[in-house]
């Protein structure tokens, strides 16, 4: 398996557990830096590498009524200062080949979404960068049919790729983790990365709706995840879920986040060895 070098992190190749965490988007500087030293201090207590993510725009809304963040100028200086502050790896989406050009400097993961991860335009463009690129698994693919978005990724010599999984399409405005992706994407010789905070989501329903989601089974999804065998944990948290602008039904309440951080790094403890033989 390659390994892949997020600032100091290095993810793959049996290297302990990493973590991308952050709010779901940039809902403003104080937010952003509030949340943010909150996850840095429970990481630096753990030991866990920490990439921040936050997406300055979140394109796939239900309603065009409903907040989608900074935008990408605006989104990328406070992305900055959240590198400057905390001296973090910071992890953002990209929506279009125009805002790669804009982001590529101060983000050191570009995140595909996953109702893009098959437009190759982006993929390539991303992939020029030479960037770190998390490409999430469409609901719609096959995890082995993830090799597809590899190649492209790799044409363009950029080796630093990680493969996420979050959810496969489970009938209408549901998904459910097959944790089959794990070991089935780990396979293609990258590292995969585990979000359970939107596999829980219940699509077509608002975020800001109660319904939106199980939040409940975030925890209990991560461990599953962690004992299948995954590389890094994708965890969106919130400090005040009835202010979140965005899947406060879906997002970990922090109050839970050093827990549940310190139970998947024990369970990664145990896998890892036998993952890696």
């Amino acid at each position: 398996m390659n390994e892949v070098k997020v600032g100091n992190i290095k993810i793959g190749a049996g290297n302990p557990l990493a973590l991308i965490a952050g709010p779901c988007v940039i809902e403003g500087l104080e937010v952003v830096l509030r949340i943010g030293e909150k996850i840095k201090k429970v990481t630096d207590k753990l030991g866990i590498g920490f990439i921040f993510k936050s997406s300055y725009t979140k394109d796939n809304r239900s309603s065009a009524e409903s907040y989608q963040g900074t935008g990408p100028e605006k989104g990328i200086e406070i992305l900055q200062k959240v590198k400057e502050e905390f001296g973090c790896p910071v992890l953002s989406d990209v929506h279009s080949v125009e805002e790669i050009n804009i982001v590529k400097d101060v983000v050191d993961v570009i995140q595909i979404p996953a109702f893009m991860s098959m437009q190759t335009s982006l993929t390539l463009a991303a992939g020029e960068t030479g960037n770190v690129v998390n490409v999430k698994k469409g609901q719609f693919l096959h995890p082995l049919d993830m090799i597809n978005v590899v190649k492209k990724l790799e044409l363009t010599g950029n080796k630093n790729i990680l493969l996420t999984e979050r959810g496969s399409t489970f009938g209408y405005r549901t998904l459910v983790s097959d944790m089959r992706s794990l070991p089935w994407m780990r396979s293609l010789g990258y590292p995969v990365v585990f979000d359970p905070t939107h596999t829980i989501r219940n699509y077509g329903i608002s975020s800001a709706d109660k319904k939106g989601g199980n939040p409940e089974l975030i925890e209990p999804v991560a461990r599953a995840g962690l004992a299948a065998g995954c590389d890094a944990v994708f965890i969106e948290t919130h400090d005040c879920l009835d202010e979140a602008k965005c899947d406060a039904a879906s997002m970990l309440p922090f109050e839970k986040f050093e827990s549940l951080l310190t139970t998947l790094m024990e369970i990664d403890k145990i896998v890892r060895p036998q993952i890696n033989k």
